[in-house]
């Protein structure tokens, strides 16, 4: 796959993918109504989202430059995806839509999106330890073996994980 192909992919998958479940899903739940909620509240939320929303394209970047593919499974990488946010945390795209629907959760003081959040950790934790792992296991053996004793899940490393060579 080339990086033309994998970024028309990878645009799609953004769309349909972090698209519906930061988005579509929480104007479902909340019509983004917006609660009586303080400023410092509102602001917070409003970071937290420009920060998640960042990290998320960063990511949707690196599997097209540095991958040459897509996140979607149906059109994976031809290499490992191990630098930008990568090198601190295994999983940066889905922390970043965690972080996007907390984010809107405080932005528009609404309750039911931090239920969602929970929800969504919950469904891709199980996603990630029943399939994405093992799936990278087979597809790209002891490197990503090594990429998983050095970089954790969830919580970020405070240094930059360096490939050895």
């Amino acid at each position: 796959m080339g990086r033309v192909r994998a970024a028309i992919g990878s645009l799609v998958f953004l769309t349909l993918a972090p698209g519906v479940v930061a988005g579509v899903i929480p104007w479902l739940l909340t019509g983004w109504s917006s609660h009586a909620c303080p400023a410092p509240v509102r602001l917070v939320g409003a970071m937290i989202i420009a920060a998640g929303t960042a990290v998320l394209l960063g990511a949707f970047g690196r599997f097209v430059i540095e991958g040459i593919g897509t996140p979607a499974p149906v059109a994976p990488t031809e290499r490992l995806v191990i630098g930008g946010a990568y090198r601190y945390v295994r999983n940066p795209m889905y922390i970043a839509v965690a972080a996007v629907i907390v984010g809107q959760a405080l932005l528009f003081g609404q309750v039911v999106l931090l239920v969602y959040a929970v929800v969504f950790v919950a469904a891709v934790t199980a996603f990630v330890r029943g399939y994405e792992e093992p799936t990278l296991a087979g597809q790209f053996g002891e490197e990503y073996e090594a990429y998983m004793r050095a970089v954790p899940r969830w919580r970020p490393r405070l240094r930059p994980w360096a490939q050895p060579r």
